[in-house]
């Protein structure tokens, strides 16, 4: 009966799940791709058809987020970090795949954890253009979702015999689904709990960061942004770009006992909390990412400076 019950669903359902998911529902797809695969070798959708529909619903999200990108900006990726439940799901680190491969990412982005959803919005931020964007989103999904699809083909005997398994504990079977897909999102809810939690030990928050530059002398300040972000939003005036530290080079030359703030463009500091962290290990004694980077600073209403890969003197100029 299990069986006959997935594959009564149809493929609305299927479209229904593929388009959530990719517009950020919290719940993997990939083995629903999987089975759809192996439920076509016995006879119930193509596999053809599974792919088709899986590809026009992930490209239809997608294209969401790249609209959003483009009309909304650095708001949409502030979503974007809200929804998403990984830890390591980050805009500074998806803008440095951006940055390298431009909307060539899109290829890519749905196997690696943490870029795919971000670097939709990403484009339409950095308002590529329409026909690239559809272009390589196209062929990312169709390499994704073919891969989960015929890996289903592939292994149909291995999965079947799992359905088989669910099918005999009838709605047992579907009790045992519903609760590892619970126990999925709880894990993911407490990652990103401790991370929130270990971050609130550590971090510094916009006004306190001001407070210090008021008063002097001025921490050293790291803008951890991506070149492409830095041009976009601007530097926190006296900010030192990440790439002077040579971090890459095992070392580093700030004094051990500096005060070092860290900054990014991701709402939950992710990247900042890690280059704190490795600024940590190379012996740097106080180190905390700033609450809200670039965007938090911005929002509260302070200056920032014109970022120098402009070719521009720096210059104050008021947030917006």
């Amino acid at each position: 009966m299990f069986r006959e019950t997935v594959a009564s669903l149809g493929p609305l359902l299927l479209f229904l799940l593929v388009l959530l998911q990719q517009a950020g529902a919290p719940y993997p797809i990939t083995p629903v791709l999987i089975v759809a695969g192996a439920l076509s070798v016995h006879g119930h959708l193509p596999a053809a058809a599974v792919i088709g529909l899986a590809i026009t619903a992930a490209v239809i999200a997608d294209l969401g987020w790249y609209v959003a990108g483009l009309r909304l900006g650095a708001r949409a990726l502030k979503a974007l970090c809200a929804l998403s439940l990984s830890p390591d799901s980050c805009v500074s680190q998806t803008e440095r795949w951006f940055g390298r491969l431009g909307t060539r990412v899109l290829l890519v982005a749905k196997f690696v954890p943490g870029l795919g959803l971000v670097s939709t919005a990403m484009s339409g931020v950095a308002r590529a253009s329409l026909d690239r964007f559809l272009l390589y989103d196209l062929i990312g999904n169709a390499l994704w979702v073919a891969a989960a699809v015929y890996s289903g083909v592939l292994f149909h005997s291995a999965v079947g015999e799992v359905l088989r398994v669910l099918a005999e504990l009838g709605y047992w079977g579907v009790a045992l689904l519903a609760a590892a897909l619970v126990v999925f999102i709880a894990v993911r809810l407490w990652q990103r709990h401790a991370l929130m939690r270990e971050l609130r030990l550590s971090r510094i928050s916009v006004p306190e960061l001001k407070a210090l530059l008021d008063r002097g002398p001025a921490p050293v300040i790291v803008d951890a942004l991506a070149p492409a972000s830095r041009v976009r939003e601007g530097m926190i005036p006296g900010a030192v770009p990440l790439e002077a530290l040579r971090l890459d080079s095992g070392s580093t030359t700030l004094p051990p006992n500096a005060e070092v703030i860290v900054y990014c463009a991701c709402p939950n500091e992710a990247s900042a909390a890690r280059i704190a962290q490795q600024l940590m290990r190379m012996g740097c004694l106080r180190v905390r990412p700033l609450t809200g980077g670039i965007f938090a600073w911005k929002d509260a209403g302070f200056g920032v400076d014109v970022a120098p890969d402009l070719g521009m003197a720096v210059a104050s100029r008021p947030a917006t």
